[in-house]
């Protein structure tokens, strides 16, 4: 191990942080699927909640991969026999954390098509406020695409020592706010229960949206502070 003491009682403090924040979301769920209008539905004979509690499990999965990986890369010297060759383990990395994103993606579109028109919208507001949604979160795929990259996206700055010396970007929308991906990129969660009128999915959507800013406090902004010397407080 690399870390202190110290250091490693910080990440304990923090990943219980994590924990405890991430009970409190999970555990309203089962209530809130004793709402008719959200376990309304299904789809190619799976029902509405068991949609919902793909779509919920796989998010969760994905922050904890993610969260898993970048300990053992940041923290650890279990990936220092590839050291000469830290972009083969990212890679690895990468496919993984992509099928996750897909997945997150078709499991809540799918989930919005088996609980539509619950939501008790109009259908035109539901369009129009996916059509808001969407516009944030596809500039914010392009300044990630144009500035940022896909694989700082993703977390290379933790696998290859390289990345730590580049400069934070200022430019697209990271312009207005450095944490944009998070801010607006997964506004496009919002986009299938809303344009669909499915109140399942946007819950799963809030879920989703609020259970990345844990992932941000608790796991990203530390990292953050190691990696470019970002204030944590």
């Amino acid at each position: 191990m690399r870390d202190s003491n110290a250091t490693r009682a910080l990440i304990f403090e923090r990943q219980a942080v994590h924990v405890f924040l991430l009970s409190v979301l999970f555990c309203g769920l089962p209530y809130a699927l004793t709402y008719p209008p959200l376990s309304a539905g299904s789809l190619w004979g799976v029902s509405t909640p068991t949609w919902f509690w793909w779509a919920v499990g796989i998010a969760i999965a994905h922050q904890w991969y993610v969260w898993f990986c970048w300990r053992l890369a940041l923290h650890t010297d279990l990936f220092s026999a590839a050291i000469e060759n830290p972009v083969l383990v990212f890679r690895l990395y990468a496919i993984d954390f992509s099928c996750f994103l897909v997945a997150r993606i078709v499991l809540i579109t799918i989930l919005a098509c088996s609980n539509r028109d619950t939501l008790g919208l109009p259908a035109e507001a539901g369009y129009v406020l996916a059509g808001i949604l969407f516009v944030p979160a596809a500039y914010t795929l392009y300044s990630v695409a144009r500035y940022f990259t896909f694989k700082r996206a993703m977390g290379i700055d933790h696998f290859d020592p390289a990345y730590r010396g580049k400069p934070l970007v200022r430019e697209g929308i990271f312009r207005w706010t450095p944490n944009a991906i998070y801010t607006f990129g997964l506004c496009a969660l919002w986009v299938p229960g809303l344009a669909l009128n499915s109140s399942a999915a946007v819950l799963a959507a809030l879920f989703s949206h609020l259970y990345i800013w844990v992932h941000y406090y608790c796991t990203e902004k530390p990292d953050m502070a190691r990696i470019y010397g970002v204030p944590t407080g």
